[in-house]
């Protein structure tokens, strides 16, 4: 692995119940260096609930709990609201799922990328708008000029989802967290951007965090695999070697995918085992 940007050490995240708490995420333990590191598992597994806790986006009455939380040696677990905001989106960014509901719908797009750079740059108006620009230009947004003028309401599916990522990497960081970035488009469009982040992961050096339920595309896309089940961590391997995987979980959600080239009238149903869970 190349150098070390995120050390992750029995993660745990817990929410208050009425009759019990409920453990979202327990004893989660990973690095990362800068490479595309994949998070895979079905609604509920804890994948989202992971990259939120990263970033310190769980707050009260949740607790969230580490032995080790560390990012290029600075100790998340110490930050106080003003710390977050030092590293939130200047060194570690996260796109969410579904630009409708992250981008802001009164604002155009334009000035809602040149508020980061004013924001964390400390940039003029004018250089903030040419720096947005030329990031809209960077996600391959044909007419940035035009684009920049729109509301987020304005704009395809794809191209909402490039103008987040373009957002988001406006603070140059050294960490990106992707939440589902392609589950609401169409292949051809989910390629695209997929490109995107590829030459972006590669030509910025970044380390990526890339949490999908789609485990065809994090095996073509990652380089290695987190396989998440009940809140934990149950299988981690090579993202080529994810379709020889050995854990009976990972096998039941790789049987479950529809193939198109081998129709089946139906999908296997997961047998699911109480030991699997620590």
């Amino acid at each position: 692995m190349s150098e070390r940007l995120l050390e992750v050490k029995g993660l745990a995240v817990t929410y208050p119940g009425r009759v019990k708490p409920t453990l979202a995420v327990h004893n989660v333990s990973f690095n990362l260096g800068r490479e595309r590191l994949g998070i895979v598992g079905e609604s509920g597994s804890g994948k989202s609930t992971i990259g939120r806790a990263l970033l310190g986006l769980i707050g009260w009455p949740a607790l969230v709990e580490a032995e080790k939380l560390s990012f290029r040696g600075s100790d998340l677990r110490s930050l106080d609201e003003s710390g977050w905001q030092k590293i939130r989106g200047r060194r570690m960014s996260m796109i969410m799922q579904d630009p409708k509901f992250s981008l802001n719908p009164v604002v155009r797009v334009g000035r809602q990328i040149m508020e980061t750079y004013r924001l964390h740059a400390r940039l003029s108006p004018s250089l903030a708008r040419r720096k947005a620009l030329d990031m809209l230009e960077a996600v391959r947004i044909r007419e940035p000029e035009a684009v920049f003028d729109l509301y987020p309401h304005q704009l395809s599916g794809g191209m909402g989802q490039r103008v987040m990522i373009a957002m988001m990497l406006a603070g140059d960081p050294d960490l990106m967290i992707a939440d589902e970035p392609t589950s609401a488009l169409d292949v051809t469009v989910q390629n695209h951007v997929l490109r995107v982040l590829d030459a972006l992961v590669r030509d910025r050096g970044m380390g990526l965090i890339f949490i999908s339920h789609n485990l065809t595309v994090v095996a073509s896309f990652c380089d290695r695999v987190l396989v998440m089940y009940g809140g934990q961590i149950i299988e981690e391997c090579r993202a080529e070697d994810l379709a020889k995987a050995q854990h009976p979980y990972t096998r039941g959600l790789l049987a479950a995918a529809p193939d198109i080239d081998h129709p089946k009238a139906e999908l296997s149903l997961m047998q699911r085992d109480p030991a699997w869970l620590l």
